[in-house]
């Protein structure tokens, strides 16, 4: 643009830019979209877009932070025999020119019976420094599941039950290594930062299933449900 012009040709450059910006992204929006309802009609899942209703979905990370939270890209289907939710978790933190954005993808499975709160998630530097300095982390009898994952859960009787020496060995396995879930009442949820990724949904599925397959009969038995004895050999 010629140095000679004027506050006009300016604002005609801007609103442009302004324009494009807006064409690009509602063009990349549709792209995604189109994807995300073809990965639903060839998997047998239900591609529904927002649902307000999943902004409380949990009380723990990631949720219950920030404001204008948003729950988008939700689809709905089955893993495995059980309920299954998918869907790109949005908030913000601080006001200002000191707001972030933050996206999560969150991925649950419904649970035949209310369970309370285990957390298994990758440790990493700056949990290792919590812990150093009084940060909450269970202890478990397998010194390399203690170095691979923090565990934080209301019930501790409950968390040992659940996390047998059998599963410990099941989550230190590659995929295992990678996967962060809790058991949250009635669901057990995974979340890893990011949009809804449909390349890594199989794997961390596959993940939360094999928890809920080896939590023990007693366990289930002492939250008020008796699951069917498995057929006999």
């Amino acid at each position: 643009m010629s140095p000679d012009a004027g506050p006009g040709a300016l604002f005609v450059v801007g609103i442009v830019v302004v324009v494009a910006v807006l064409a690009l992204g509602f063009w990349s929006r549709s792209v995604r979209r189109k994807r995300l309802l073809e990965w639903a009609q060839a998997s047998g899942w239900r591609y529904v877009g927002d649902d307000s209703s999943l902004v409380d979905f949990s009380t723990r990370y990631p949720f219950g932070q920030g404001h204008a939270r948003r729950a988008r890209e939700v689809l709905h289907g089955r893993f495995a025999g059980s309920d299954a939710i998918s869907f790109t978790y949005r908030w913000k933190t601080g006001s200002g020119k000191d707001e972030q954005s933050h996206i999560a993808h969150v991925l649950a499975l419904a649970l035949p019976a209310y369970l309370p709160i285990v957390e298994v998630a990758p440790e990493s530097v700056l949990d290792r420094v919590a812990r150093t300095f009084g940060g909450q982390d269970m202890r478990f009898e397998s010194e390399d599941f203690n170095r691979a994952f923090r565990i934080q859960a209301y019930d501790e009787r409950t968390a040992h039950a659940v996390l047998h020496p059998r599963l410990m060995e099941r989550l230190l396995k590659g995929d295992g290594r990678t996967v962060s879930w809790r058991t949250d009442g009635t669901w057990i949820l995974s979340w890893q930062g990011g949009a809804t990724d449909l390349d890594s949904m199989a794997t961390r599925l596959g993940v939360m299933s094999a928890v809920v397959a080896a939590i023990p009969r007693h366990v289930w038995q002492d939250h008020g449900y008796d699951p069917p004895a498995p057929p006999a050999r």
